[in-house]
């Protein structure tokens, strides 16, 4: 890169930085903070007791009541006469990056809804987003969308009590309107994690097929390395024709982004997340060099409106500025391992058969709090862990 080249780059960044300090200097400090959409709604009572309350295994719909050990029945006792000692040692306190709080979950969701709006649609993707200011690192949790699911509060709806992971998002939309609660299919979608896994999240965003689309353009497409061709094409149905992907790098517009994406028909729902990921993190790559800041007015365009969240304008500039200081090994993408999965049956509220994951909820909950507590995947070589390359 010439030294022209890095003037006029150097320019165009001090350019972005002043019309954003322009333009927050006219937003009110209220609208700067307040949540550009319906807010999820969860009250400040604080969550089940994970050690009194934990699900059990999702088909027969079983609570599992495991018996925590207490001081007096462990074996091991201090002997009399001795002294215990606690030793305290000196912590250093880190301040967040960007100003941002400590750490932030966020419940990522992608609907397969091919219209402009969010009024119906299943949750196509669903993305546990860990983020921590203090490291800083993201990590990311993929949730299989064919986990069988108690779904809260909208039994009075043909006595549905419990559906695939994906339909609870569905259930709260417009469309159906079975639950008329705060934060609509992405409101009903968070109650339903937490009903199950004991997971309350903190902030949601929804993206659609066309708005997806739409960012991948935005940026001028992606890259993607394939180490193996991959053939979405042989399949029964047209509408189910992905595209053939061949080997080596490939250059994706937002078209063959979503198609890629998408692809399910030959093989497992694992690799189709693996695929999904390799999109991501091309367009993380795509969205941190420096030409992309002059396409900035077309991303904007792309996103603003056109996405449901409760993010606040406040915290999507603290996400942007965390965005170019995680190194890679702290971008973090984790799936549940696949040993826990097995095919099963569920029966609807018609009792319809269906087929689902047969896995312990029980362990799956262990995962999501070692992940959120960072100490599961610690980097890709951990089992269920993938860095962007």
């Amino acid at each position: 890169m010439t030294k022209r080249e890095k003037a006029i780059i150097f320019f165009e960044i001090v350019l972005f930085i002043a019309i954003l300090i322009a333009v927050v200097s006219f937003v009110k400090v209220n609208i700067w903070e307040e949540p550009l959409g319906p807010e999820l709604g969860f009250e400040d009572t604080g969550l089940p007791d994970a050690a009194t309350q934990t699900q059990g295994n999702s088909l027969d719909g079983e609570l599992a009541n495991p018996s925590t050990p207490t001081l007096e029945s462990l074996d091991t006792q201090i002997p009399t006469g001795e002294v215990v000692v606690a030793l305290e040692l000196p912590t250093v306190a880190l301040d967040p990056h960007c100003d941002g709080p400590p750490e932030m979950t966020i419940l990522a969701i992608g609907t397969d809804y091919r219209r402009e709006n969010y009024m119906g649609g299943l949750a196509d993707v669903i993305r546990l987003v860990h983020v921590d200011f203090v490291t800083p690192r993201v990590a990311v949790l993929t949730f299989p969308r064919d986990l069988w699911v108690e779904v809260p509060g909208i039994s009075d709806h043909h006595g549905i009590t419990h559906s695939k992971l994906n339909q609870a998002y569905f259930y709260g939309t417009p469309v159906m309107g079975y639950y008329d609660g705060p934060g609509a299919g992405a409101g009903l979608l968070a109650r339903t994690l937490e009903q199950n896994f004991s997971l309350r999240v903190e902030r949601y965003i929804v993206v659609n097929m066309r708005t997806f689309k739409d960012i991948i353009n935005a940026v001028g497409g992606v890259n993607i390395y394939l180490p193996l061709a991959i053939d979405g094409t042989d399949v029964e149905k047209p509408e189910d024709n992905m595209g053939y992907f061949p080997k080596g790098w490939n250059y994706l517009n937002g078209e063959e982004a979503v198609r890629f994406s998408r692809i399910r028909k030959i093989d497992t729902v694992f690799d189709r997340s693996n695929r999904q990921t390799k999109v991501l993190c091309a367009l993380k790559e795509k969205l941190l060099r420096p030409s992309t800041i002059t396409k900035f007015p077309d991303l904007i365009n792309s996103f603003f409106g056109r996405v449901i969240t409760d993010l606040s304008l406040a915290e999507l500039f603290q996400l942007a500025c965390l965005a170019p200081q995680i190194s890679t090994e702290n971008l973090v993408f984790a799936s549940f391992p696949r040993d826990l999965f097995e095919p099963g049956r569920a029966y609807d509220h018609v009792s319809k058969p269906t087929w689902v994951w047969d896995v312990d909820f029980n362990a799956l909950s262990s995962y999501i709090n070692q992940f959120l507590a960072g100490t599961w995947p610690i980097s890709s070589s951990d089992s269920g862990g993938k860095t962007c390359p």
